[in-house]
């Protein structure tokens, strides 16, 4: 193994996108494997590689790591992106969680039936501008700092502009009321680890498709 985490995802968004972020954001090179068929995801659980029979799984520092949020915190703590203290890290994860609530939404619109999506989208839409970014905006007004916590990047920031992409992609305008937001993205999409994942070529992966549906179907469903 040449000593890059290596992930272990279908070769999509999904529950990995995150650890993908956050992975670019602190300048790490990492390696994947894409599941494309339920024999390859059973044999994981065969070989007992997977702890919870589950993916994401994550290679690093000589472990196999399952959970998402797992795997994001100790990427966070390994990279320094986790605050200086238990204040500031608390204060990371309540943010965290909050970002993960709304993404939780975008994760599950593309399996949403035809008929409900556009209500789905609203309902995003609605989540996203009166409960999540004005917490965020106010944050960043509040503190006039260029980052959510301690005046320094970490994985809230990783995170929120993951999930500003990603709500833009179904609402363009979606932070048309939120100046902050705006400034923030600007900051954030220039920073050179960041910069260099938003390229074309990167390990970043395009908004979930028909196709990958029917793989993840596939490959979880029985």
């Amino acid at each position: 193994m040449s000593g890059k985490p290596r992930l272990t995802y279908l070769n999509g968004r999904g529950r990995m996108e995150p650890v993908r972020w956050l992975l670019a954001a602190a300048g790490v090179e990492f390696e994947e494997i894409f599941l494309e068929t339920r024999q390859q995801y059973e044999k994981l659980i065969k070989d007992g590689v997977l702890m919870f029979q589950q993916v994401p799984m994550v290679e690093i520092d000589g472990m196999k790591m399952v959970q998402t949020r797992a795997i994001l915190s100790y990427i966070a703590g390994k990279y320094n992106l986790y605050g200086k203290d238990l204040k500031e890290r608390a204060l990371i994860d309540m943010y965290v969680e909050g970002i993960t609530d709304l993404m939780q939404m975008i994760l599950m619109l593309p399996f949403s039936p035809p008929e409900a999506k556009e209500k789905s989208i609203d309902s995003i839409k609605e989540r996203a501008t009166n409960r999540y970014f004005p917490v965020f905006e106010k944050v960043l007004k509040q503190h006039g700092q260029d980052f959510l916590v301690g005046n320094k990047f970490s994985w809230a920031d990783v995170q929120l502009i993951e999930a500003i992409l990603a709500v833009e992609e179904k609402i363009p305008a979606v932070l048309s009321g939120f100046p902050q937001l705006q400034a923030f993205k600007i900051r954030m999409s220039n920073m050179p680890t960041i910069k260099k994942f938003l390229q074309p070529g990167s390990p970043r992966k395009p908004p979930p498709d028909e196709c990958y549906v029917e793989t993840v179907l596939k490959i979880f469903k029985k």
